[in-house]
């Protein structure tokens, strides 16, 4: 005779269920990304981003202070200039939008919370592309790498404690990694956009920081329908100093974050991007999705596919929820 088996046991009570839950996604785990635009006297919302807005630096404060006392592991941000030109300036200019804000947030919680900084020059560039262009229109490789260099010790100067170099350069990780220990800002890390994928999923985010992009990102970002090519993309940033890797988006890429966890020893993120975000928001609106369900479940799914640092822009909310279930 068999015993009775009855997996069901371990599923009668939401006490029991929190017991034996092999995935738990903690506030610490989660990253809320921010945009500051230069110019505003008021938060301005996103149309695509419902509940996401253009920060002041006012505003920006609060809310990484907030992000502090939720206890969020971190907040990623990302400026907004008023004027735009061929190479970027605003990303390495010391009184630019996105350096000034970090140092008002380094100045506002210290250590409290992990302050992050996007490191690419697509929000700051009038073409839109991650990078300098050369004369035929395709983006230089090498001449980007020396704007990523001069912005990492810029972003470092203002108080950031990791970089987040996401251009998808060849080289990015450790020309960042030399130009930040030649300044003497060793203690600054680096979260590599290790596999960024050229995706439909971007959209909305490109609203939320004005992106002057025509064309497309394809000869840079990764093909969706590759994974190996991931994988080697990962290994040169770690051999390259990455303190963590990065796959963006996450939802669609699940088995990319789970590879990815298998083949390295540093700490895996996920991006839940824009367009995640945005079409969960429709289906709330409709009533087709219950919302907090709907969040804690995606983001458990990353977590259990093996990313330890999520980001999400509902890192506030899902916060909270977690703080209620567990």
């Amino acid at each position: 005779m068999y015993p009775d088996v009855r997996p069901r046991r371990l599923r009668t009570t939401p006490a029991m269920r929190r017991l034996v839950a092999e995935t738990v996604v903690r506030p610490a785990d989660l990253i809320l990304p921010l945009f500051v635009r230069e110019g505003l006297d008021e938060p301005r919302p996103v149309p695509s981003m419902p509940g996401v807005v253009q920060h002041t630096r006012d505003s920006l404060r609060k809310a990484v202070t907030e992000a502090a006392h939720a206890g969020l592991g971190g907040v990623m941000l990302y400026g907004i200039p008023l004027r735009k030109d061929e190479v970027g300036s605003g990303g390495t200019d010391p009184d630019g939008i996105l350096n000034v804000a970090l140092r008002d947030v380094a100045h506002e919680v210290g250590d409290a919370t992990v302050i992050m900084s996007d490191l690419c020059l697509d929000e700051f560039t009038s073409h839109g592309h991650c990078g300098v262009l050369a004369a035929d229109g395709t983006v230089d490789n090498d001449a980007t790498l020396a704007r990523y260099a001069e912005m990492a010790v810029v972003q470092a100067d203002a108080g950031v404690h990791l970089v987040g170099p996401s251009g998808m350069m060849d080289g990015q990780v450790g020309v960042v990694r030399e130009a930040l220990d030649e300044a003497g800002h060793t203690d600054v890390g680096i979260l590599a956009y290790a596999a960024k994928y050229a995706s439909a999923f971007f959209g909305p985010f490109r609203d939320a920081v004005e992106s002057s992009l025509e064309g497309d990102r394809r000869t840079y970002q990764q093909d969706p329908a590759n994974l190996h090519e991931a994988l080697r993309e990962v290994e040169l940033d770690v051999a390259e100093g990455a303190d963590l890797v990065m796959v963006k988006p996450a939802l669609p890429y699940l088995d990319v974050v789970a590879a990815v966890r298998a083949a390295v020893h540093v700490p895996v993120a996920a991006y839940q991007v824009s367009g995640e975000y945005a079409m969960a928001e429709a289906a709330f609106v409709n009533g087709w999705l219950d919302r907090d369900r709907t969040i804690l479940e995606t983001l458990t799914s990353i977590r259990r596919a093996g990313a330890q640092q999520i980001l999400t822009y509902w890192a506030l909310e899902a916060a909270a929820l977690l703080r209620a279930a567990y």
